[in-house]
């Protein structure tokens, strides 16, 4: 029996060596590549720092009202310059001396002319204010004398009516008229009425010859006056043609 002896099985373990190196090899080859490619790209051993929070803050402004912009104002335009037209100055015309002396003389003659005219109408004036004074004193001397007349044409009073059986008890004197005064008026002016029962006066009237300026102030100051009234048989009774005059006096 011839024994045979194969060498074929005796070569495996070489091969799975060999094949386990080469692995080995490229995956040694692979981790460098990616370390190169790592280290290219940035990348480092430290731990990224983590970012703090970031907060956000408000504030509450309040913006001034926007003062509106002024309107543009038109440039204003120049006035336009009149040119000054030149005038033509007028000859000075020559003047003679006699013609201006005759000018100078009338003119004075027409000023005194003026005065003399203006003293003569001041005369007549004064002429007139003396005259219508002169009149107003004769017609204030003929009252005077019609007055005088008619208080002695008064007949005197019955006995039955003396006067001492009525006597006054108010008398008042009348306001002397205003224009009177200032016309310089004086005189007389009697006025008639009846004392009644009550001693008052009743229907007073003016008798003939009293100024028309009294009037008035005469009947208002005989309606004042008062009287004791007349007594016959224990009974008083009206006593008529009672007269009064006033006389208006300037002192």
């Amino acid at each position: 029996m011839t024994a045979m002896i194969m060498h074929g099985p005796t070569r495996a373990p070489e091969s799975d060596a060999m094949w386990r190196h080469g692995l080995a090899a490229s995956l040694a080859v692979a981790l460098h590549v990616a370390v190169v490619a790592a280290l290219m790209l940035g990348w480092s051993t430290e731990k990224p720092q983590v970012d703090a929070p970031r907060v956000m803050h408000t504030q509450l402004v309040v913006m001034p009202t926007p003062t509106p912009a002024p309107e543009p104002v038109a440039p204003a335009l120049p006035e336009p310059v009149a040119t000054p037209v030149p005038v033509p100055v007028p000859a000075k015309p020559t003047v003679d001396p006699q013609i201006q002396a005759q000018k100078l003389e009338k003119a004075a003659l027409a000023r005194k002319r003026v005065e003399e005219k203006k003293a003569e109408q001041q005369q007549q004036r004064l002429a007139t204010e003396q005259r219508n004074r002169e009149l107003e004193q004769q017609r204030l001397n003929q009252q005077r004398v019609a007055s005088e007349k008619a208080q002695a044409a008064v007949p005197a009073p019955a006995p039955a009516f003396d006067s001492r059986q009525y006597q006054p008890l108010s008398k008042e004197a009348p306001d002397y008229p205003e224009r009177a005064l200032d016309k310089n008026i004086e005189g007389d002016c009697s006025v008639e009425y009846t004392v009644n029962t009550q001693g008052r006066v009743e229907n007073p009237k003016v008798l003939d010859g009293c100024h028309p300026l009294f009037i008035r102030p005469s009947l208002a100051a005989a309606n004042t006056f008062r009287y004791q009234p007349r007594m016959v048989d224990g009974q008083a009774v009206a006593v008529p043609a009672v007269r009064n005059t006033f006389h208006y006096r300037i002192k």
